[in-house]
This record gives C-alpha cells, sequence and structure tokens, in this order.
C-alpha cells in the first residue's frame, strides 16, 4: 500500500505486507540448530557455502539438512546430483537424501521440470517455506542449514521472522565494498536479534599448484576487518580452487575436499 506506515499491529488493513508479518511457523522440535546462510549480494558463493557447510558438519557425525530457501533461484539439489521430485507418504513430504545422509527440500524438487520458473510474489514464497519447515518430515536433526536468496528481501524477512534460527553465516568476495554488503547484513541481524556466527570470503585467492604461492586476483581480502568491525569471531576463506565448479555441476560437491577451509566456522557451530 502507498501509504503503508510498516505498523501492522495497529492497522485493520488485510494487505499482503500485513500477511507475510503473520505468517508464524509451528515449531519443529526435530531440529535443533537452524543456521542462516546469507549474503548481501547475488553471486557471492551463498548455495556453494552451505552445500560445503552441511558436507563438513556431516563429515563432523552431525545430522544434517538444506532448506533452499531460494525459491526463484534454487541450485542445491543440482550440487547434490539429485532430480527425481519428492513425494508424500500421505502424513509428511519426505525429503530428498543426498549419498553420505543429508536431507533436501528444494522448489526444484516440486517441479515437473527443473528449468521452469517460479513467477511468485512475496506472499505466496512465504507459503512455501512455511510447507518446507512444517510438512516435510525432518525427523532428528541437528543442523538444518537455509539457503536464502541474495539481499533483504520478502524470504529472507519471512525466514528472520518466523523461524528459529540459531543464528546465521554471512558470505561474501572480497572486493572493496565487502564491507558495505556485510553491514547490511549484520544491520539486519541485529534488526531482527539474530546472531552472527561468522563470515566466509568466497574466492578469496588462487593457490598455485607448483609453488603454493597465494594471489589475490579480486584483490586482498578484508574479511578479518570487516569481522573486527562488526563483532564476529569465526571468518574463514575460500580459495578459488580448480575442479570445484566441475563437482557440483556434476552433483558432486559431497567429494570436494574444502573442510580445513571451514574449520574455523566449524568450530563455532560445534559450540552451539
Amino acid at each position: 500500500m502507498s501509504n503503508c506506515n510498516h505498523d501492522c499491529e495497529h492497522c485493520a488493513s488485510s494487505c499482503g505486507e500485513r500477511q507475510a508479518e503473520s505468517l508464524l511457523f509451528e515449531p519443529n522440535p526435530g531440529v535443533k540448530n537452524v543456521i542462516g546462510i546469507v549474503s548481501g549480494k547475488g553471486g557471492v558463493g551463498k548455495s556453494l557455502v552451505t552445500g560445503l557447510l552441511a558436507c563438513a558438519m556431516n563429515a563432523k557425525g552431525y545430522k544434517t539438512a538444506i532448506l533452499d530457501a531460494d525459491i526463484t533461484g534454487p541450485s542445491i539439489p543440482k550440487m547434490f546430483g539429485i532430480r527425481d521430485n519428492v513425494l508424500s507418504d500421505g502424513h509428511k513430504i519426505q525429503p530428498a537424501v543426498s549419498k553420505n545422509g543429508t536431507k533436501i527440500i528444494s522448489m526444484n524438487l516440486c517441479l515437473p521440470d527443473e528449468t521452469q520458473p517460479v513467477v511468485w510474489r512475496g506472499p505466496v514464497l512465504g507459503g512455501v517455506l512455511k510447507q518446507f519447515w512444517e510438512e516435510v518430515d525432518w525427523g532428528v536433526t541437528d543442523f538444518m542449514f537455509v539457503d536464502m536468496p541474495p539481499g533483504t528481501g520478502d524470504v529472507p524477512l519471512t525466514v528472520f521472522q518466523s523461524m528459529p534460527l540459531k543464528g546465521i553465516i554471512i558470505v561474501t568476495t572480497p572486493q572493496e565494498l565487502v564491507s558495505m554488503i556485510v553491514a547490511k547484513a549484520v544491520n539486519m541481524a541485529k534488526i531482527m536479534n539474530v546472531p552472527v556466527l561468522g563470515i566466509v570470503g568466497n574466492m578469496s585467492y588462487f593457490e598455485c599448484p607448483d609453488c603454493g604461492k597465494k594471489h589475490y586476483i579480486f584483490g586482498e581480502s578484508h574479511i578479518e576487518t570487516a569481522a573486527a568491525e562488526n563483532g564476529i569471531n569465526a571468518t574463514a576463506e575460500i580459495p578459488m580452487i580448480p575442479g570445484l565448479a566441475g563437482l557440483c555441476d556434476e552433483g558432486k560437491i559431497e567429494e570436494a575436499d574444502t573442510g580445513k577451509y571451514l574449520d574455523d566456522i566449524v568450530g563455532t557451530l560445534a559450540k552451539i
């Protein structure tokens, strides 16, 4: 509404914004820790980090799951080599399960054709998230990673307001605007009273396979500075790894040897 003051509590109108505000998710006691993976802009590798963190925690013996909240641009199933549609057993939707046991739900697993576009407005997207949270048989899950679309729009807002987030992980890249992008995500987390658990810098450098020297192709990383400025303790830098994109395209992300780059983040999650 053009004259909306966003004070839904004292407003009698039933507009789309009010419906989004009032969307409440039922408790899901089987899911112990919900971690949001966010970014201030697209193309930084947020879905990649979501998949790698799920794999890393799974390798540590935790029961992991991924809720792909990027409804209009899902990519998680492809990374894990999952193509078959999810089905219901008459009571709950059964999530897809990766080779190593990570449970996954994504819009691409609900479409007759994975190339079919999803052209929906915010309130409808929020309803899908509610179904993914409430109507999927997550069983006992130690860590659920929620892969969010970039920015601070309808879907991230719904996740922040409606799901029991233990914290978020911010994903970014080394360019100069990193401080601004991180600040936006941090400030949104503060408004929603959600802790920022760590920052991951993707494509931080290229390490020469012959001499081991690090080449900062996109400039020196500012991850540590951004973390210090915002009081964030855990950081990680993922280099540009030859073959990693190929593994993801082939649905073999679980074969990627990247755990060592995420040790600080994984250690922080294990302490929750």
